[in-house]
């Protein structure tokens, strides 16, 4: 396994981030437990969940099944770099409360981090994210409840998620004048499909100096070798048809050239992230062992500079920064 700095932090995570969001609906309890096992032995150190996963609002469900299997081995809490997200709405859908509706208060943030480590049975929480943007709440009041969680040792870094380039440096700036180190990354969609962040998050995620976890790494599977998988017959979801019919020109030459390279469509969609400046580990999110393995060979496939310009080619960026990409 290959480990990186987490942004500007000191904090060492592992290139591949293991996502849980599958754990409880798609994944058995079971099952979800060996595919933790799996990436531990893996050198896999970088865990990363939500309060809202599970998805059925005020139950946790997918932090529960983290924290038990936390609970079952002595040290595995101290061998991985444990993050979690607040912002969701929290309330049960009998019992509305406008409290724990989205959003990113100082009673929601301090509250929520409390219940997610309760729920995961642990006494802090390495990377706490805020889960999307609160534009309604001043980030004064968001760094007052960080900070706080801080120097309660209850979280030690902060991050964000689906931010926007400005939301970045307004949070940053605002933490910089009350003297916190602020955010450390950036949870965001970014894979060779959609590649609008670098526009301008990530240029700001670079001058701020966060590290960046990207969502979706695989497009939702129209990356993992999707055309193929119609042709041959696999049982596939309407909507995923339809991105097969909306990218099949592009999809006919990347699977291409994933064959000629001889990896598979879903590494080398991997892979290109990792050549990515700025990104610290794609999330993988799977639901079984087998595609947690699958992604593993990333780590190791070294694409030329001529791969990665026949990538380019099949799926162009925003063409380069915000302004120029679109001012000259």
């Amino acid at each position: 396994m290959k480990y990186t700095p987490l942004g500007r932090s000191g904090l060492k995570v592992s290139r591949l981030c293991l996502g849980t969001m599958n754990f409880g609906p798609l994944t058995t309890e079971p099952d979800a437990f060996a595919i933790m096992d799996r990436a531990l032995a893996a050198g896999v150190n970088f865990f990363d969940t939500a309060d809202i996963y599970g998805w059925k609002k005020g139950e946790g469900i997918t932090e529960k099944i983290v924290g038990r299997w936390l609970g079952q081995g002595a040290g595995r809490r101290e061998r991985i770099v444990l993050a979690t997200k607040v912002f969701a709405a929290m309330h049960r859908d009998d019992q509305y409360d406008p409290n724990w509706d989205r959003g990113l208060s100082a009673r929601k943030i301090i509250l929520g981090c409390e219940n997610s480590l309760r729920r995961m049975q642990t006494d802090h929480i390495d990377l706490f994210q805020m889960h999307h943007i609160d534009r309604k709440c001043p980030f004064d009041e968001i760094w007052q409840a960080m900070e706080k969680l801080v120097a309660d040792g209850k979280i030690l870094y902060a991050g964000s998620s689906n931010f926007a380039g400005w939301d970045i440096a307004t949070a940053s700036l605002t933490a910089q004048h009350r003297h916190f180190l602020g955010l450390i990354s950036e949870q965001s969609l970014y894979n060779l499909s959609e590649r609008t962040i670098e526009l301008e998050v990530l240029p700001a995620c670079r001058h701020f100096g966060l590290g960046v976890i990207p969502w979706s790494p695989l497009g939702g599977g129209i990356l993992g070798g999707a055309l193929k998988k119609a042709k041959e017959g696999r049982r596939t979801e309407p909507e995923k048809l339809a991105d097969i019919e909306k990218f099949r020109p592009r999809l006919e030459k990347y699977e291409a050239l994933c064959a000629k390279l001889g990896s598979p469509p879903a590494v080398v969609a991997l892979a290109w992230l990792l050549h990515q400046p700025g990104v610290a580990a794609p999330i993988i999110g799977p639901r079984t062992m087998a595609q947690f393995d699958d992604a593993l060979p990333a780590l190791e496939l070294a694409l030329s500079a001529d791969t990665l310009k026949q990538l380019d080619e099949i799926w162009p960026g925003p063409g380069g920064e915000a302004p120029n990409a679109y001012a000259w």
